[in-house]
């Protein structure tokens, strides 16, 4: 079992920057796959980056390429999501997401979620 809480959400113009934490609970943090997945109103969940427990892969949208980074610190049972270069369309609530295996674009195969955290990007 895995929970998840992230934390790091707020208000931001745009062009700032934002980064959002994910603190995890459990022993066996380091052998999951970490992602990001963001859900705006009346939109689809939609995935937004992942990294594998090793930290040798990592995959994003294209619509956050060149401006997102995520990261982990297996010691630290923490992933983390650096946000650059904000724009209003990345306004949405955002997901941490643990999956046991490789990572998915789906939302639907990953095992655990957190509560989610708000981002508002204003013009």
């Amino acid at each position: 079992q895995v929970q998840l809480g992230e934390s790091g959400g707020g208000l931001v113009q745009a062009g700032g920057s934002l980064r959002l934490s994910c603190a995890a609970s459990g022993r066996t943090f380091s052998s999951f796959t970490m992602g990001w997945f963001r859900q705006a109103p009346g939109k689809e969940r939609e995935f937004v980056a992942a990294i594998t427990w090793s930290s040798g892969s990592r995959g994003y949208a294209d619509s956050v390429k060149g401006r997102f980074t995520i990261s982990r610190d297996n010691a630290k049972n923490t992933v983390y999501l650096q946000m650059n270069s904000l724009k209003p369309e990345d306004t949405a609530v955002y997901y941490c997401a643990a999956n046991k295996g490789y990572y998915s674009h789906n939302p639907d195969p990953w095992d655990y979620w957190g509560q989610g955290t708000q981002v508002t990007v204003s013009s």
